[in-house]
């Protein structure tokens, strides 16, 4: 027996033995390395976070801004685990590429595979299986953050509907001791400020008049300045009749601009004042809605003011009569004002923790004003018929004030105070926003019509700083007006927004979204990536031109630079420039520079056809402007062509005949082919003046008098001096030829047509005769050694000669 128990003790423990070491290497084999347990821990990690975050939703499924926090923060778990996936790309592709190198598993019945390779094929099998198991973690986990979003949008949504539509029993709410509770929180109040206004005056009040000082003077001496630079916008001519385009310019800025300047005022206080420690928590609250409330009544009632324009009705853009824009004035000031102390109160009570019959009370009783002031508004006659006799709004702009101020009224009456509160405030504080809105927009429209740029300011300014073409101010304007818009929406659409309840995190989850893009194939689209490149590549060309304009105005010009030189500098400063933009631009877009060489491939393909002459073209272009064998300026000969040389650019060359026709030359034609420059090195050069006279003159005077001719000439240099040639004899004929160089070779024509109207005069005078030569191949006519191919004068005849005496011509133009 004893033996019998040993063995099966002996037994009991080599199984335990054996399960503890198979467990073992179990769990060894199961243990994650590498990348996938860097990703686990991360995943892990992540995980944790969305636990804590779940338990957020429920602990703050009323605070609105508190789950805006948590989108945000959930958003970035997305992005988290989204990068958690992409880790495991590499070593995906570098399993597969070996699996894919040993080949696949033999069949059953086929030879087995040797142990080395069957243990790698294992290895790497075991290597994905782990990578799949923490990839469907991580997928897992991504499903559990998506359906939390929905949550809090579901939650968000909820809250907003429940608020609005939240009825209060008033009866049961404002019962007999509203007074005294109002009575009491009063008291309450003033305790409160009291008690923080001692503190101030003890301890704080060098602190808190510094901040006010400097805060007055930064927005005074902003708004001075500002209000110098802009005067001619902010200031109102009553005899003036300005146009549409001008009221409209007027009212925009005259609302804007002091409104920028009040605000920069109140928000530097503030600042100050909060960096000093001048304001406590609860006092810091009641400042900041205070300031809005101030901001506010004072927004409306310039846009107001810049409206009706109740001192200046020609600047008016609503014509109404000057008494009852007044009246209008004032109705918006009042209505922006309750609904500020509205909000301001609404945190006194919140502070204070007020019972729920004083925050009834309250919103009653603002909603209840707003609603009587609509339908005042309403009620209002503001136009004058032909005798003079008041006439109401239109019906249907009648007809919506009073059903809103109604409505606001009724609201109110039964209970959907907060409702009736929203309503308000989106009818005083947002309908003041679309208005400035509304106006710039019709600004912007009006200064893209043809011809409205060009009597503004800036269109002024830029016909008389740089001879702005008509064509070109238009093309500005309607730059001008999209610049405008986007100003306007970027500006303008998030204070809307946050009025109707939306908070900032709200704008970062769309402008996250709309910057991460979606993607078609391998492309990620991106449009805020795209608006950011073309952004980058407007910045960098205006930057090209500016650069373009300093260095050739500024640097080269002072330098006393060649033309041509200048010319060429700032044509490769632009090409370079543009071409860092355009590859700056595409990088911020999103686009993969290595991407382009397939383009560049495929555009291989097509060079060696169609695009083979543009980059010949193209390379001739560079090839002149580093060689510059000639320049702006030079007086060449191109085949058929002669004329100066206007442009070079890279694909083709602008040239200007004599009788100003531009000729448009490819580069690669002016590098091919032989090309005549007579101002290469310099203007120095020579012309040539055949004259023939008859036999039986004395040769020896006509070359006396066509030397003397030559010297005297102011145009011709004296050294090297004028040569007269004896060029030979004809049939009926003794040919002479005046040889003279010139400092610019450009006055040719002049000094041809000085030289032979001065041989005609002296040998009229000496009487020496002229031969006459007819030529069948000139039919008539001479051709010149100089000047454009088709430069003829016509061969003197007996009349002609006789009426030389005292007749005076114009130079050919050259």
């Amino acid at each position: 027996m004893v033996l019998i128990r040993r063995l099966l003790g002996l037994v009991v423990l080599i199984t335990l033995l054996s399960v503890g070491i198979g467990a073992a290497q179990e769990g060894a084999g199961d243990q994650l390395t590498g990348v996938a347990a860097e990703q686990q821990a991360n995943i892990a990690k992540l995980t944790s976070q969305v636990d804590r975050l779940d338990k957020d939703i429920d602990e703050n499924i009323e605070d609105d801004a508190r789950l805006v926090e948590i989108r945000l923060a959930l958003e970035d778990i997305q992005s988290a685990v989204l990068k958690s996936g992409v880790a495991f790309r590499p070593t995906i592709n570098d399993i597969n590429t070996k699996l894919n190198a040993l080949g696949p598993v033999p069949k059953e019945g086929q030879p087995p595979e040797p142990d080395d390779k069957a243990t790698q094929r294992a290895a790497l099998n075991a290597q994905k299986a782990q990578i799949n198991h923490v990839i469907g973690q991580a997928e897992d986990l991504l499903v559990r953050v998506n359906g939390l979003v929905n949550k809090v949008s579901t939650a968000r949504r909820d809250l907003f509907a429940n608020t609005l539509m939240k009825r209060y029993q008033l009866r049961s709410a404002i019962g007999p001791d509203v007074g005294k509770a109002v009575e009491d929180q009063v008291t309450m109040l003033s305790r409160n400020v009291a008690a923080w206004f001692r503190f101030v005056v003890r301890f704080k009040l060098q602190a808190a008049l510094a901040a006010t000082f400097f805060a007055s003077l930064v927005g005074g001496l902003s708004y001075f300045f500002g209000r110098r630079v802009i005067a001619r916008l902010l200031h109102k001519d009553p005899e003036a009749n300005p146009d549409y385009l001008h009221r409209l310019s007027a009212a925009f800025w005259s609302t804007l601009f002091p409104s920028l300047a009040l605000g920069l005022f109140l928000g530097l206080t503030l600042g100050l004042y909060q960096s000093y420690n001048v304001l406590r928590g609860d006092i810091s609250n009641y400042f900041i809605s205070l300031l809005q409330t101030l901001f506010t009544s004072f927004f409306v009632n310039r846009l107001a003011t810049s409206i009706l324009s109740p001192d200046a009705p020609n600047w008016r853009l609503v014509r109404i009569e000057a008494g009852p824009a007044r009246i209008l004035i004032w109705l918006a000031t009042v209505a922006a004002l309750v609904v500020g102390l509205d909000r301001f109160t609404g945190i006194i009570t919140e502070s204070l923790g007020s019972p729920l019959s004083v925050t009834i009370l309250k919103g009653l009783v603002a909603a209840l004003l707003v609603g009587v002031l609509l339908l005042v508004f309403g009620s209002i006659r503001p136009f004058a018929d032909k005798d003079g006799a008041p006439q109401p709004w239109p019906t249907w702009f009648r007809g919506t004030i009073y059903a809103i101020g109604a409505a606001t009224i009724l609201a109110s009456l039964t209970g959907y105070i907060s409702l009736a509160q929203f309503v308000s405030r989106q009818i005083v504080v947002t309908g003041a926003w679309i208005a400035t809105a509304y106006i710039g927009l019709l600004a912007s429209r009006a200064i893209s019509d043809e011809g409205a740029f060009a009597h503004t300011t800036a269109g002024r300014w830029f016909r008389n700083s740089y001879n702005t073409e008509a064509s070109k101010l238009d093309q500005l304007g309607v730059l001008t007006s999209v610049v405008i818009n986007l100003l306007i929406v970027v500006v303008f659409l998030p204070v809307v927004l946050f009025q109707w309840g939306f908070q900032a995190g709200d704008i970062a989850v769309w402008m996250r979204r709309l910057g991460s893009g979606f993607q078609i194939g391998t492309f990620v689209f991106s449009p805020l990536a795209i608006i950011t490149g073309l952004i980058i590549f407007g910045v960098g060309y205006f930057i090209t031109r500016w650069f373009q304009s300093w260095i050739d105005d500024t640097v080269m010009a002072r330098g006393r630079v060649d033309p041509g030189v200048r010319n060429s500098i700032r044509t490769v400063v632009g090409y370079a420039g543009m071409a860092l933009a355009a590859l700056v631009a595409i990088s911020a877009a999103g686009l993969n520079l290595s991407n382009l060489a397939l383009i560049a491939g495929g555009l291989s393909l097509g060079i060696g056809f169609g695009l083979q002459n543009v980059v010949s073209n193209f390379v001739s272009g560079l090839i002149l402007l580093v060689e510059r064998p000639f320049k702006v300026g030079d007086w060449v000969v191109a085949g058929d062509v002669s004329g100066t040389v206007r442009k070079i650019s890279v694909r083709a060359t602008e040239i200007e005949t004599f009788q100003r026709q531009t000729v448009i030359l490819p580069n690669s034609q002016l590098i091919n082919n032989a090309v005549g420059n007579w101002t290469h090195r310099n203007r120095l050069g020579r012309i040539d003046v055949p004259v023939a006279v008859a036999y039986g003159a004395d040769v020896e005077h006509v070359h006396a008098i066509l030397l003397d001719l030559a010297r005297n000439n102011p145009l011709v240099l004296k050294n090297p001096e004028p040569f007269v040639l004896f060029a030979g004899f004809a049939d009926t004929s003794i040919n002479f030829e005046i040889r003279v160089f010139l400092a610019d070779i450009s006055n040719g024509s002049v000094v041809q047509n000085e030289l032979r109207f001065g041989l005609v005069k002296a040998f009229e005078q000496e009487g020496i005769e002229l031969a006459h030569v007819p030529r069948p191949e000139l039919a008539g006519k001479r051709q010149l050694p100089l000047g454009d191919p088709v430069d003829t004068m016509e061969l003197p005849s007996d009349d002609m000669q006789s009426q030389a005496k005292g007749r005076k011509r114009k130079p050919d133009p050259s």
